[in-house]
């Protein structure tokens, strides 16, 4: 697909070698806590929630959890209250990053945004800078090694989804994001398992990196989704993810 983001990739890639990602717990907490608080703790009336909970489901979150989170949002346990905001910015070799955060103080907030983007080589920006490159999506991904392509893509297309890809050893699904349930309901009726869904931000053109400024990227953005309060990150770039094992 011209235009997807090989941050996943990269992402899953590091994942056989590298298994932290110790705060991943209260990064789902915290969406599951927003999307309730945003329109209720019912997931079949609200979408976010429903995929927030899957995305906590599919790592394993306790059950208990996971109903915590969603009374802090709905306001039957008191719990911190955070503010949505997007960051946007440049990365090394001119890459546009959109950074999607939960936090309690935006402003320490942008003031630890800021400094990682400024000693890895890149810069904040103003309000819609780099955002009009990008198109809100839903994605799906299956593992490749288990199902046939072309019956995962029948089943994918026939279910309503967008665009399908075959990236390493995992299958990509790009949907509208508000019909992402539809095709996941699809997936997993004719016996699929889905390794994680999202709603997130598809570039719609890329930027190639290489050597340094590729390696200063990955760190880049592997720092920023690292901090507390960052949610997501999105980049508009590609490169040869196979160089990447060092990283």
């Amino acid at each position: 697909m011209a235009g997807h983001s090989k941050w996943k990739q990269i992402k899953h890639y590091k994942a056989a070698t590298d298994a932290k990602r110790g705060a991943q717990f209260t990064k789902l907490i915290r969406e599951i806590t927003m999307a309730a608080k945003i329109a209720g703790g019912d997931p079949a009336h609200n979408p976010r929630l429903r995929t927030a909970i899957d995305a906590a489901k599919q790592k394993s979150m306790p059950k208990e959890n996971i109903e915590r989170a969603i009374k802090k949002g709905t306001g039957d346990l008191e719990g911190v209250h955070y503010t949505e905001v997007t960051y946007e910015g440049y990365g090394p070799g001119g890459v546009a990053i959109l950074i999607s955060a939960l936090s309690d103080n935006p402003t320490r907030t942008v003031a630890e945004i800021r400094h990682k983007l400024t000693r890895l080589g890149g810069n904040l920006g103003p309000p819609n800078s780099v955002s009009y490159l990008f198109d809100r999506k839903g994605q799906i991904y299956i593992d490749g090694t288990k199902y046939e392509e072309d019956r995962v893509l029948e089943v994918a297309l026939d279910g309503g989804a967008e665009d399908f890809t075959a990236e390493g050893d995992q299958y990509v699904i790009t949907t509208d994001p508000h019909g992402i349930h539809i095709v996941e309901d699809a997936i997993k009726k004719a016996g699929i398992e889905i390794v994680e869904a999202e709603v997130t931000f598809i570039p719609k053109s890329t930027v190639h990196v290489e050597g340094k400024n590729a390696e200063s990227l990955v760190k880049l953005l592997d720092e920023l989704e690292d901090l507390d309060d960052v949610q997501k990150v999105s980049a508009n770039f590609d490169m040869d993810v196979e160089q990447m094992s060092g990283a």
